[in-house]
């Protein structure tokens, strides 16, 4: 069996050159080429109109360019759009499209599946697949500003909310970043991107020495070190002090403010005694809490805080000075809101 060609969205644009000049190309159609790639997002070499014939020839000769289908699209009736693409090996991720006051937001996946087993989120039960390739996590960015663009609108954020832990997809989620990012590419602000994690440590301090200038969201979910680890078993790896520790470093290099993400599960983690805890951790480097509410998840167990618990909590934690926001899901009827997403096929 025939090996398949390389991806030509894994070469760099020096790799591109070599390439080029050794097929009797002149260097500057590496340029256009990655043009055609990360700014237009093509699917296809014969979409490169700015190349001859024997140039597109050379290119469909000796790389691939794999685009993954849409395999199932649901729409909510917020408009929010979930669509389960399917990449050339077999397995699905899913973005999310998410409409706001004249702009979209998409929540984008890094992986297929996840290794992470949080109890509380749909895409743990799958078990880890694999990392998806820059190329993968770049192509849910262009197919979303496609889609905004089509509704006359705009894409405005980027989410890496959806499956997997991009902390543990480090280079190839950086690299899709870059493209996204670069005004050869999308060109789109770093400000305007949030990467969030399950919290790894190490990875954290990498982004701060490399400088990390988009957002970065840090599922906490409880102050407490046994209910963290019955919910995110992650944190019996890496402890609440651990996870501080390098939060401190980033906040010190970077100069900017992580935000905390916490699920209010009734009678889990949504007591005032829970607030405080919270509260108290908080304390210890600039931090802002989206309060988020739990989104069902079939066999989980779970239940969502009530109103008044909720109300609470809130007052709590601002009468102790810290930043919260509720954050209230959209898609839910379409299981595309946060911690939903399993590839649902109904």
């Amino acid at each position: 069996m025939n090996e398949p060609a390389p991806d030509i969205r894994e070469l760099s644009a020096g790799e591109l050159e070599i390439f080029l000049k050794s097929n009797g190309e002149q260097a500057f159609r590496s340029k256009q080429i990655r043009q055609w790639l990360w700014q237009k997002g093509v699917r296809s070499f014969d979409e490169m109109t700015n190349l001859s014939q024997a140039c597109r020839k050379l290119l469909a000769d000796h790389f691939s360019l794999p685009a993954p289908k849409a395999a199932i699209r649901r729409t909510a009736a917020d408009g929010t759009v979930k669509t389960a693409w399917e990449l050339p090996d077999g397995w699905q991720v899913e973005s999310v499209l998410i409409p706001g006051r004249e702009k979209y937001t998409v929540c984008v996946s890094s992986q297929a599946g996840c290794p992470l087993g949080c109890t509380f989120c749909a895409t743990g039960s799958l078990g880890f697949k694999r990392d998806l390739t820059a190329g993968e996590i770049f192509f849910q960015v262009a197919e979303a500003r496609k889609e905004a663009e089509q509704q006359n609108s705009l894409l405005s954020n980027i989410v890496f909310m959806g499956m997997g832990e991009p902390l543990l997809n480090y280079e190839n989620v950086g690299t899709a970043i870059g493209h996204i990012t670069d005004p050869a590419g999308l060109g789109m602000s770093p400000s305007r991107i949030t990467l969030s994690t399950a919290g790894i440590p190490e990875q954290i301090r990498r982004l701060a020495d490399d400088g990390a200038r988009f957002n970065l969201a840090v599922s906490l979910h409880s102050a407490r070190e046994e209910v963290r680890s019955r919910l995110m078993p992650v944190n019996r790896q890496y402890p609440l002090a651990v996870l501080a520790e390098s939060l401190k470093y980033f906040t010190e290099r970077t100069g900017t403010r992580p935000t905390f993400e916490y699920l209010l599960l009734q009678g889990i983690n949504d007591s005032l005694e829970d607030a405080r805890l919270l509260a108290e951790y908080c304390r210890q480097f600039p931090i802002k809490i989206n309060l988020i509410e739990y989104n069902p998840v079939e066999g989980s167990g779970f239940r969502p805080s009530p109103e008044k618990q909720r109300d609470a909590f809130v007052r709590l934690l601002e009468n102790r000075n810290m930043v919260v926001n509720i954050r209230r899901s959209k898609g839910k009827e379409i299981d595309a809101a946060c911690g939903q997403l399993a590839n649902k096929q109904k």
